[in-house]
């Protein structure tokens, strides 16, 4: 896998035998990281379903190199995006293909979208947006790569780029509107973090454990809030990065980190409200009663939103590279590296039903649109699934 070191304002990528067996168990949320051969992956258990799910639609995109992809939903639209630069809009209730374009350079992330822009990131963070009916905007440039997918707000296009910069820019011209640099640990994980927009504010995971509060009209701080701390004698045990982007319900915040915690905060003021000890490579789900995480052992947990009381844990997925979660009906959905699809008791942990997709890396948290998910796995497969 590939560690990410800053140094005099020099970006240094490298490769250390070492780190590898350290960090063998980051196969998942880091898309750089090598597959996990050392600890064999649980066999999934039979049971009987008691949820009914099929398979709506597919549609075969475009692999995602050694990227990461999620797609984005508007109303019943769905963008998604692929390495090769191309970006699609498709309509979630007939998996039909609305439009089409291409990017004039290969993505290292996307899609970020609302009614009137679509946004990818291109190599050497180049900032593409297209309108709603496929047509090219603008590009800009970022102040480095971008590896998490543009957060597409009111009048902004906000991305977040590796050397740990924040910038807007105005969604109609591309105009750089302000710019945020926030300090970087000496050694970092090339992992996906994430943006998460309320009203106007920008909430963010950033490396070193911290989750900031931006406010989308110039940038300014509104809050700094701690995940977790930096523990250990090594550079490498002291490294806390954040995993996905921050999960919102209510006036409550969630996000996770590796050899950290998870926890939540008030929205408000950022205060701790509270954390749980766990080490996680993808990001937190939550809805009005729970918190939803899977550590990097492959442990899935439901915590008590609201005082943080651990509600139940699923083991049997150990080793199976799990996505972030997403809550859905009465069950808590989560994708594994073997392109499966499982699906939770929102009650209890239990297995309610499981899909199968293409056999690839389910590449993000499974996004709801009305009565159905859709997912993207690393291969390159759209899929819509749909409750009966």
């Amino acid at each position: 896998m590939k560690l990410t070191m800053f140094s005099r304002g020099l970006l240094v990528s490298f490769i250390s035998v070492g780190l590898l067996s350290a960090c063998s168990s980051l196969s998942w949320m880091n898309p750089f990281a090598k597959e996990d051969t050392k600890n064999a992956p649980a066999v999934l258990q039979n049971f009987t379903a008691s949820m009914s799910v099929k398979n709506a639609w597919t549609i075969n995109l475009g692999t995602a190199g050694d990227y990461f992809f999620s797609p984005a939903i508007v109303g019943s639209d769905v963008y998604a995006a692929s390495a090769d630069g191309t970006v699609v809009k498709i309509n979630s209730l007939t998996g039909q293909v609305a439009w089409k374009s291409k990017a004039e350079l290969p993505l290292t992330a996307g899609v970020g979208a609302n009614a009137k822009a679509v946004a990818v990131a291109g190599e050497k963070g180049v900032l593409f947006v297209f309108d709603d009916q496929g047509k090219f905007r603008w590009k800009a440039q970022a102040s480095s790569e971008i590896l998490s997918a543009p957060a597409v707000a009111e009048g902004v296009v906000v991305v977040h780029s590796i050397d740990n910069r924040i910038s807007a820019f105005d969604i109609e011209t591309g105009a750089l509107k302000w710019m945020v640099e926030r300090p970087l640990p000496v050694l970092t994980l090339r992992m996906v973090t994430g943006i998460t927009i309320k009203d106007q504010q920008a909430i963010i995971s950033t490396p070193g454990g911290k989750l900031i509060d931006l406010a989308l009209q110039n940038g300014g701080l509104r809050w700094e809030a701690t995940v977790a701390e930096a523990k250990g004698a090594t550079e490498l045990e002291r490294i806390v990065d954040m995993s996905g982007a921050p999960a919102l319900v209510g006036n409550t915040t969630c996000a996770a980190s590796y050899q950290g915690r998870v926890a939540c905060f008030d929205v408000s003021n950022g205060a701790l409200k509270w954390a749980k000890n766990i080490s996680s490579e993808v990001g937190v789900a939550a809805d009005e009663r729970f918190a939803f995480a899977a550590d990097n052992i492959g442990g899935v947990f439901a915590y008590d939103i609201n005082g943080g009381a651990t509600a139940w844990k699923n083991d049997k997925l150990t080793n199976r590279g799990l996505s972030t979660p997403t809550s859905f009906g009465r069950s808590v959905v989560i994708g594994d590296r073997f392109g499966f699809l499982h699906f939770l008791s929102r009650e209890d942990g239990s297995f309610l039903a499981r899909m199968p997709t293409d056999g690839s890396k389910i590449m993000s948290a499974p996004a709801v649109v009305g009565n159905s998910l859709i997912v993207q796995t690393k291969s390159g497969a759209v899929v819509a699934f749909a409750t009966e």
